[in-house]
């Protein structure tokens, strides 16, 4: 069985640390395992995704190109890892979209759920149904917090160089997204311990019986 699983939530939350060990748990389960990116994934999503974190433009341009990868990304990459049941954790997808663009930057979401539409509709699934994970895993954590973690870590683009009051926009954007979407959507109290943040990971993703 395919298994398709997002990991939401700004910089600093802690999802790339959780994304591999989530790998690791799965793989040790005899599971194919697609670790994979967003914006990114594929050599012209790498490209895209270098224009739309470095360049300046506007909320409409830089939502073309998120969804553009995004296309790219789910022919290339998801689509035909979950045609042969491989299991896919993909860090960001669409809810990511909605959250800074839409939340972040005001951008219209009546223009990005029609986005949505137009990208994620692929040929495995049936007319009207569009392609989404079948697990978010968000992390929730309040923008003071992610920005300490990541004060000196690295030189920021220009999303993660953008004021804390961004961030909390960004946080209500994801809010919305899982009140919108409750039955894929878990959220993560990430302002927790590392050990205390993968046990409710861990938890998750055994309540849908994918691991023991």
């Amino acid at each position: 069985m395919s298994l398709f699983i997002s990991f939401e939530g700004i910089d600093g939350a802690g999802k790339s640390t959780h994304i591999e060990a989530l790998a690791s748990a799965l793989r040790e389960q005899g599971r194919e395992v697609v670790l994979t990116r967003e914006p990114g994934g594929t050599p012209l999503a790498e490209k895209l995704r270098a224009l739309a974190l470095n360049e300046p433009m506007d909320a409409l341009t830089e939502a073309l190109l998120m969804f553009a990868a995004r296309r790219d990304h789910l022919l290339q990459v998801i689509e035909p890892a979950l045609q042969r049941g491989a299991a896919v954790l993909c860090d960001r997808f669409t809810d990511a979209t909605f959250a800074y663009q839409g939340g972040g930057r005001g951008f219209d979401l009546a223009v990005l759920a029609q986005l949505e539409r137009w990208v994620q509709s692929v040929e495995s699934l049936p007319a009207g149904e569009l392609r989404q994970p079948d697990l978010t895993v968000w992390f929730d954590l309040p923008p003071e917090v992610a920005a300490e973690r990541l004060a000196g870590a690295r030189v920021p683009d220009k999303f993660e160089s953008q004021p804390t009051e961004f961030f909390a926009r960004v946080r209500s954007g994801y809010a919305s997204r899982a009140e919108s979407h409750p039955s894929r959507f878990a959220r993560i109290d990430a302002n927790a311990t590392r050990e205390t943040v993968w046990t409710s990971v861990q938890a998750a993703v055994r309540a849908r019986g994918w691991i023991a």
